[in-house]
């Protein structure tokens, strides 16, 4: 996953946009995590309803005002805008621990590409050694906030040392009936795209009752 970025310059979101531009900086702050890629854009109007949702969901898992031990996670903003104004527009209204490509990098590109992105918004959910454990992770993100990171986390069999700490065990016990189904659904999620690709059907989950309401995709 680490090397997905070496040759490449991150800027963080805050007040300075410090640059992560040395192989040391890169791997310290992405390596031995589970990487989200936030395709997104400022002229799409589900991406902006979207925004306070993730700010919600990041900052749980980050932000230590809201947790002891933050989690190994990293979030970086893929933009597909058309201009570097609506880009900073859209960064203004993200989380400051967001990480984000320069506009001028051609990168942004060949990400889209690579990871077959069609639709915004969209986030790619990568295991530490670079597999996708989520094509799109945005309605389950919607669906279950942070839940979804517990699911990721043992799919990826990512091992925190706050773990091993007796009230996490303690807090193992007070999982909700459906994890495993939502763990299952992670680790099987390799199996469905190939038989996606070799039938030409795409399977649809089917929605809850209850649920929250679902983020349409905007076709880029």
């Amino acid at each position: 996953m680490v090397d997905l970025f070496l040759d490449r310059v991150l800027i963080e979101n805050n007040w300075d946009q410090d640059e992560l531009n040395t192989e040391r900086e890169i791997i310290g702050i992405l390596e031995n995590r589970i990487i989200m890629l936030f395709f997104a854009s400022a002229e799409c109007e589900k991406c902006l309803e979207f925004v306070p949702v993730l700010n919600d969901f990041f900052k749980r898992l980050k932000d230590p005002a809201y947790i002891e031990y933050p989690k190994l996670l990293a979030l970086i903003y893929i933009s597909l805008d058309q201009s570097e104004e609506k880009q900073e527009k859209y960064l203004k209204e993200l989380h400051k621990k967001v990480l984000f490509l320069a506009f001028e990098d051609p990168y942004r590109k060949e990400l889209q590409t690579m990871f077959k992105v069609k639709d915004v918004p969209t986030i790619v959910v990568l295991r530490p050694d670079g597999s996708v454990l989520s094509p799109n992770a945005v309605q389950d993100i919607c669906r279950f906030g942070c839940d979804c990171f517990q699911n990721w986390q043992e799919s990826a069999e990512l091992v925190e040392r706050s773990f091993m700490l007796n009230e996490e065990f303690d807090n193992l016990n007070l999982r909700s009936a459906t994890d495993p189904v939502r763990r299952l659904k992670y680790k099987t999620e390799d199996d469905k795209r190939k038989k996606k690709c070799s039938t030409g059907v795409e399977m649809h989950p089917r929605r809850r009752k209850g649920s929250q309401s679902i983020i349409r995709c905007h076709q880029v």
